[in-house]
């Protein structure tokens, strides 16, 4: 019977993974969404719609689950005062959109700097990567902002099935 008390390699390896489990815990729970965003998915949905409709795509509709997963990524975002999809020790893109109850799949697009629900969208129409994904076979959609402590707007976009 091995104790944690007893020198061996199984007991370091066992309290090191332990370790690097609370570790991760506590990052998650610093970075924790908070109340602070704002819902930008009816300013955004004409545009993106209009976008769609020029390239012969189905209109998006606005869904709850989309919406609080693009609240939820605006204010980590606003909180670590920083533009990333994966924020702390152990995020994950597929746990946070099950976490929303988002249908998958489901893509994200974030931005940061612009001032305007249409200002955002131009940006990540204007980036191939983000066009891409408001042209994929989605259709769900939530948008929203949250404010950095210095005023700096960070948006998250959560296109779901």
């Amino acid at each position: 019977m091995t104790t944690f008390l007893t020198p061996s390699r199984r007991g370091f390896l066992v309290l090191s993974g332990m370790g690097l489990a609370l570790a991760g815990c506590s990052t998650v729970s610093v970075l924790a969404p908070t109340p602070g965003a704002t819902d930008q998915t009816a300013a955004a949905l004409p545009l993106v719609n209009e976008l769609r409709k020029k390239n012969g795509l189905s209109t998006l509709s606005s869904v709850n689950a989309s919406r609080k997963a693009a609240a939820v990524q605006a204010v980590r975002m606003a909180k670590a005062d920083e533009m990333q999809h994966l924020i702390g020790l152990g995020d994950s893109f597929y746990n946070r959109m099950k976490a929303s109850d988002v249908t998958l799949p489901a893509a994200e697009n974030i931005a940061s700097g612009q001032n305007e629900v249409e200002r955002a969208v131009q940006a990540w129409i204007d980036s191939p990567k983000h066009l891409k994904n408001m042209l994929g076979s989605y259709s769900g959609l939530g948008v929203a902002v949250a404010y950095a402590k210095d005023g700096r707007p960070y948006w998250s976009m959560i296109l779901s099935s």
